[in-house]
Parts: C-alpha cells; sequence; structure tokens
C-alpha cells in the first residue's frame, strides 16, 4: 500500500533540479529510489562503533589471558623449585631418627679407648652420613645458650638457673631440632632455666 503525497511532505522529482524546488535528495523511505537514505550513515557509524567496542573487547581479554599465563608460568616455576628442594622430606625426617642414634653412638664411641680401627670407621660412616644429608639442604639447630623461641623450640621442662644470664635461655638439648632449606622440619625439645 502506497501512501499519497500530500503538501507536508516534499514532492519525489526524479529528473528535476531539486534545489530550485527547495527540496533535498534525501528519502526517508528506503523503499523508494533515492541517492540516499537517512538510515545508512547511522547504520554504519553504529556498525563501526560495534567493531571498535568488540576490539577493544578482545584486547583487554587477549592481555588478561597473557597475564594470567604469565602468572600461571610463575607459579609453576616457584613450585617445581620448591618442589624439588623439598622432595626428599618425608625420607630425611625419617633419617633424623638414625641421625639421633648417630650422635648417641659417637659420644659411647668417644669415651671408649678399645679398637681404635673400629672406633675410627665408624665415626667415618657417621659423619659420610651428616654430609650426605647437610649437601641435601639439612641443617641442625643451634640452640643451647640462645633464647628461648616458641616458634623454633618445643620446652620439655624448666630447672634452675646456675646464674643469672642463663634464665630463660636453653640449657640442654633433649632432641636436636633440624632445618631443611631454611624451613623447620623438626623443633628441638629442649630444658629452659628459670
Amino acid at each position: 500500500m502506497h501512501k499519497k503525497n500530500t503538501d507536508k511532505e516534499p514532492k519525489f522529482n526524479p529528473g528535476g533540479n531539486q534545489e530550485n524546488e527547495g527540496n533535498i535528495d534525501i528519502n526517508t523511505d528506503e523503499s523508494l529510489s533515492g541517492t540516499s537514505h537517512l538510515n545508512e550513515p547511522v547504520e554504519e557509524e553504529s556498525e563501526l562503533e560495534k567493531l571498535k567496542a568488540e576490539l577493544e573487547d578482545q584486547k583487554d581479554k587477549f592481555i588478561r589471558k597473557v597475564a594470567e599465563f604469565d602468572n600461571f608460568r610463575r607459579r609453576s616455576a616457584k613450585e617445581k623449585v620448591e618442589l624439588i628442594q623439598t622432595a626428599g622430606k618425608e625420607v630425611i625426617t625419617d633419617l633424623l631418627d638414625v641421625l639421633d642414634d648417630c650422635d648417641r653412638a659417637q659420644k659411647q664411641i668417644e669415651k671408649s679407648e678399645d679398637n681404635k680401627e673400629i672406633k675410627d670407621g665408624v665415626l667415618l660412616v657417621f659423619n659420610k652420613l651428616r654430609n650426605i644429608l647437610s649437601a641435601k639442604g639439612l641443617k641442625p639447630m643451634q640452640t643451647i645458650h640462645e633464647e628461648f623461641n616458641p616458634d623454633l623450640h618445643e620446652a620439655i621442662t624448666e630447672i634452675s638457673a646456675p646464674n643469672d644470664k642463663l634464665k630463660g635461655k636453653i640449657l640442654d638439648e633433649v632432641v636436636k631440632g633440624y632445618y631443611l632449606n631454611d624451613k623447620i622440619i623438626r623443633h628441638a625439645k629442649v630444658v629452659i632455666g628459670k
């Protein structure tokens, strides 16, 4: 159904000079022929804006993915280093009791004068064990005459200190504490002076 032209609407003049008649060559109805339509420039501009917005959105997503991947790579590298450093933690922790037995046996062997060759051989084995564990990152805590620290030490008992300087300090070590790569794997069990 076509609308009839009224006096309010400009008349379409396909071959005439529109400037002389005061008409502009813009057609508001897309179904009628004309050189341009009102909707075309608006559609192009909104399409361009949509593409720009989509491009910015994709750039933002890309930057976030790159940053996320970089964080993942750093975190994985850090976890790998920590895993390598503490890979033998369970085995080393189990060997601490053996190391304690070695220390006690060494004290007894050093007191005896019998069989010097056997004594030297056993001490050599003990030192080799200590050196291997030390190479893996095991370090004993130094506790005697140090200030008591509940983060590092476990108090077994308190005894009276021989002098005032040793009050609140560690007088004896019942069980030696150890670090593995600067992390505590066993707290020292100590006797404190009061």
